[in-house]
């Protein structure tokens, strides 16, 4: 993924200062691949915008659509936050699959690990149903890699 930061706005708050890293604009290079059991595999385009408006919190959206087409496909937006004092963080994000959850996990350098915590979903959600997320993010001198683990 690249990153593009751009300046200017509110001062970041010192609480999230353990994942200023994480600031910017990334897009998948190579693209993203996807499997799941109800569909075949397919490749897409992600692009993560992670900010912040001087609140103790990030922002950020995750946009993935067909790299052929530019079709919208998967969407989510939340909040970033780091439990004062520590190395804590909680994920909080709504999906456009009617998916709402919660991951927590740690920051360590430029590195996030992220494990669902809860998941809640609309009663008429398409199955498969996911029942857990893993996540991991991390951040070399030029790009960040994210793994995602989806259980069914």
């Amino acid at each position: 993924m690249a990153s593009e930061l751009s300046a200017g706005g509110p001062p970041l708050n010192p609480a999230v200062a353990p994942l200023a890293w994480m600031l910017g604009t990334w897009v998948s290079d190579p693209l993203g691949e996807g499997e799941f059991p109800s569909i075949p595999s397919f490749h897409y385009k992600e692009e993560a915008v992670i900010s912040h408006v001087g609140q103790p919190m990030l922002n950020f959206t995750f946009s993935a659509s067909n790299p052929e087409t530019g079709k919208p496909m998967h969407r989510e937006c939340g909040f970033i936050r780091v439990k004062p004092g520590t190395n804590q963080v909680a994920f909080i994000s709504a999906q456009n699959t009617g998916v709402v959850e919660v991951e927590e996990g740690e920051v360590q350098g430029e590195q996030l690990t992220l494990t669902s915590h809860s998941l809640s979903r609309i009663s008429f959600a398409k199955e498969p149903h996911v029942e857990q997320v893993s996540v991991l993010i991390m951040k070399t001198q030029y790009t960040a890699a994210l793994q995602i683990q989806i259980v069914l």
